[in-house]
């Protein structure tokens, strides 16, 4: 359970805001009785607004402190130093820290495994651009941002329109060659539930995917011609592989060089990120995961996402 987790966490002084956005269970009492046992612990009860954003704004106008760590309900710490690791990440000017949201190992799943390769990837991802200074995005699951930044920022008020977006919007709209820095730290990692049927993957991925033309331009282009590489290369050599050209060996050849320095890419990253039982898989799950990509994006194209609640 995430409270107590958050409860237990080795730093100085802190406190705690939980949103509870409109439950049916009873996760209120629960709330309310943490709030009468920890005096840095705070809840609030969104009553006419709902959403996400509307509940992280309403607890950043609440919160005493300046630098914010956010995680979803879903998530743990990985450890009982993540609050100090991602507050001990923010270096001078910075007011972003990124970290990393794993998802939980399960076995015998080939969805999990895929999940978790394309969570790495994005990872990956977004931790290069940040470190080239062109941050894109980060993951709500584990992000950390200044109070000053959210109000003077305005905060959600450019995409208030749309439901997702709290997080890696909000990064893409407000970092800047400066005022970002990374924690990739193994104990201040989060761990998340992740998806466990193919249609609620799928599903959730239509609508991650659905809010990437809001990005800024040279994003979208920058992202889009990273995709199309991996899209033509995978077509260009089953195109070879069934002509059966003559010069089919040497095109055997680049896809064996380029396969290898993918996977050794992919391999450092997963042992940096604690991913090391994917590293067997991986020249398996990019194309699989590609292939799929094309699926969601052809979804997306065809058939509006279905609305995030």
């Amino acid at each position: 359970m995430l409270i107590p987790k958050l409860l237990e966490q080795d730093f100085s002084v802190f406190e705690i805001l939980v949103v509870n956005d409109h439950s049916t269970d009873e996760s209120l009492e629960l709330l309310r009785e943490f709030d009468q046992k920890h005096h840095n612990f705070k809840f609030l009860n969104l009553t006419e607004q709902t959403g996400k954003k509307a509940g992280i704004t309403a607890a950043v106008s609440l919160a005493q402190y300046d630098r914010l760590v956010f995680t979803d309900a879903d998530c743990i710490p990985a450890s009982k130093h993540w609050l100090r690791s991602m507050h001990s990440a923010f270096m001078p000017n910075a007011e972003i820290v990124l970290g990393y949201g794993a998802y939980l190992k399960l076995k015998n799943s080939f969805l999990n495994k895929l999940i978790r390769f394309e969570t790495l990837l994005t990872a990956l991802q977004y931790f290069a651009y940040a470190l080239h200074k062109n941050t894109y995005m980060g993951v709500g699951r584990n992000l950390a941002y200044t109070k000053t930044l959210f109000t003077t920022s305005g905060g959600f008020e450019a995409h208030k329109h749309v439901k997702p977006g709290d997080d890696d919007l909000f990064v893409n709209q407000n970092a800047t060659p400066t005022n970002v820095a990374l924690c990739i730290n193994p104990k201040a990692f989060t761990i998340s539930q992740p998806k466990t049927t193919w249609k609620s993957w799928f599903i959730q991925k239509r609508r991650h995917v659905g809010i990437a033309h809001l990005y800024q331009a040279k994003h979208q282009v920058q992202l889009a011609l990273f995709y199309c590489s991996q899209v033509l290369f995978f077509l260009f050599f089953l195109g070879a592989a069934l002509t059966a050209t003559a010069h089919f060996y040497i095109i055997l050849c680049l896809f064996v060089v380029r396969e290898l320095y993918v996977w050794g890419i992919y391999a450092t990253t997963a042992k940096k990120l604690q991913e090391r039982d994917l590293i067997p898989f991986i020249l398996l799950l990019e194309p699989f995961l590609v292939s799929l990509q094309m699926l969601i994006f052809i979804s997306n194209s065809l058939v509006k996402p279905r609305r995030w609640k």
